[in-house]
């Protein structure tokens, strides 16, 4: 990467990754404070982040500061420590010395005004628009109840039963709603061609552990993603010699758009033999990391009986094709390298990538796994000798299998989304305080499996990992980088309402015992408690950054 990119890469995380924090901290420690100045509370120290203080002003009792270390911050209140000595004048604006309950409500303030920071991103994200798939089916097996119903790989759902459908959001929820019922659907095909029918819309149990339902409604056949246009050649191939290379993903074909491995079949269908044919391509950089795109001109051989098709040119789907060889790894040891194409392994022919996965999965331990593959115009035979390693799982839980340190190029693709906005303030309103909530059951879900184990610790990220996630969102754009926002939110609601001493939550435990006993704790408790809390709360961080280290600076 040249050297002024590396500068604006790292001064655009700095900024994204300090705004963010930035805000999420002011909004929390201002729920501390404002409600602290309600109750009468003197407030001494206003902090964004903590150490040295790189700016700061008085203004009445309150010092408001910035510091230096942009990971927090934190509201001085007078007399928050027991057993601080305090006048009999000055007792009216100590925090230790106000009623129970108006401790436990600035304790419970700031976590509250995370959640509804949430509420309020989510609301803007409504009004200002969203982009959220559409309710469009992708590629439909021909053999599934879907096809037998009458619907087709691409269909855009307008209707059911009369209820408009735009995002596949909107599809879920009347399915849900609908489950057992025989329902009048109104599509859309790729053709344009509109069309009605009835298909009968059956209970599913929820494969999905972040979702509270139990049972969803839907339809065997339904799926929303779409085979990629990531392409596969080798080195005898017509578009081979003209410049194109496995992993190339095909945009355009004489200046049609193509999304997906339908659409650029149904573009070379088009074609006849001998005629001149340009192909936009995308292709990643290696050295530069970045997309580059390609113009790529060739004519169709004119021997080619019958339709122009991708099989008669020998285009195959880039998924049999490797993309990323693991340093170290059995395959890099063996020889593999990117841009191979499996042929076989142990004499039994690949022809999807299920079949590199199940072949190494199902490996027995003793010889090592025969592998043919071809590079260029060139048929190789190479040994490789699987090794046991654990992964982690699209859903967070830890498996353990054999594994020979390969990937493929992209295979699938979703719909190009769709912008959905709610004019309406108190319908954002509403959406707003839906997703909320739905986040928060959501977080709360994975916290479960977490203790359960069936999420791998490894998951747990600290600030590396909220950086980084930050930075990417930052760079996809501003309504990612709000829904992030509102998402971390949540969870520092969740966080900071954990029985936790140090922790809001500990805190608010400490003030309930107070008030169930009529007297608070004794001091040496309370400060017994708060150790154990920081040490706990330590052991966390340490080990969220161990995670982070791992993952992002592998060694």
């Amino acid at each position: 990467m040249h050297i002024f990119d590396m500068i604006q890469t790292f001064i655009s995380g700095c900024f994204s990754f300090v705004v963010f924090f930035g805000l999420l901290s002011f909004v929390h420690e201002f729920g501390h404070f404002a409600l602290a100045r309600w109750c009468g509370v003197r407030v001494q120290t206003f902090s964004l982040g903590f150490g040295k203080k790189i700016w700061k002003r008085k203004k009445g009792d309150t010092t408001y500061c910035i510091s230096a270390i942009p990971f927090g911050g934190y509201v001085k209140m007078f007399g928050d420590q027991p057993g601080v000595e305090v006048s009999e004048e000055d007792k009216k604006y100590s925090f230790t010395h106000k009623k129970v309950w108006e401790r436990m409500a600035i304790v419970l303030a700031g976590p509250l005004v995370n959640f509804f920071f949430a509420i309020f991103i989510f609301m803007v994200l409504a009004m200002s628009g969203e982009d959220i798939p559409p309710s469009r089916l992708g590629d439909i097996d021909t053999t599934s109840k879907a096809y037998q119903m009458g619907f087709r790989s691409g269909d855009l759902i307008t209707e059911i039963d009369g209820e408009k459908t735009q995002t596949i959001e909107q599809l879920h929820q009347i399915m849900n709603d609908k489950i057992g019922k025989k329902t009048q659907f109104k599509v859309v095909r790729e053709t344009g061609e509109a069309t009605s029918f009835e298909a009968q819309i059956e209970k599913e149990e929820n494969k999905n552990p972040l979702v509270s339902e139990k049972f969803i409604g839907n339809i065997d056949g339904f799926q929303f993603y779409s085979k990629g246009n990531y392409v596969g050649v080798t080195g005898d191939t017509p578009l081979y010699t003209i410049g194109l290379r496995p992993g190339d993903r095909i945009v355009a074909v004489n200046q049609t758009a193509v999304r997906n491995w339908r659409s650029l079949s149904q573009e070379f269908e088009k074609l006849t033999a001998g005629s001149q044919v340009q192909l936009e391509v995308e292709r990643l950089n290696e050295k530069s990391k970045k997309t580059e795109k390609l113009s790529l001109n060739f004519q169709t051989p004119s021997s080619v009986q019958g339709p122009i098709t991708l099989a008669s040119l020998k285009i195959e789907s880039a998924e049999v094709f490797l993309n990323l060889i693991v340093e170290k790894s059995p395959a890099q040891l063996a020889g593999l390298q990117p841009g191979d194409r499996i042929k076989s392994i142990n004499a039994v022919p690949v022809t999807k990538w299920e079949d590199v996965l199940n072949s190494v999965k199902g490996f027995q331990g003793d010889a090592p796994l025969k592998l043919e593959v071809i590079r260029g115009i060139d048929l190789l035979t190479l040994d490789v000798l699987p090794k046991m390693t654990s992964q982690t799982t699209a859903l967070g839980s830890e498996d353990k299998r054999y594994t020979i340190g390969i990937s493929p190029f992209p295979n699938v693709v979703s719909e190009e989304p769709v912008k959905f906005s709610i004019g309406n303030p108190f319908a954002a309103l509403a959406r707003g305080t839906s997703r909320t909530f739905e986040s928060t059951g959501m977080i709360l879900v994975n916290l479960a499996r977490l203790v359960k184990g069936e999420i791998s610790s490894k998951n747990i990220g600290g600030i590396i990992s909220i950086g980084q996630a930050a930075h990417e969102s930052f760079k996809r754009g501003i309504s990612y980088y709000l829904h992030l926002m509102a998402i971390l939110s949540v969870n520092l609601f969740i966080l900071n309402l954990l029985p936790i001493p140090v922790l809001d939550g500990g805190h608010f435990v400490f003030y309930t015992i107070e008030a169930i006993k009529g007297s608070p704790l004794s001091l040496r408790k309370m400060e017994f408690a708060q150790q154990i809390g920081m040490a706990l709360l330590l052991m966390l961080m340490v080990y969220a950054l161990y995670n982070d280290v791992t993952k992002f600076l592998p060694l």
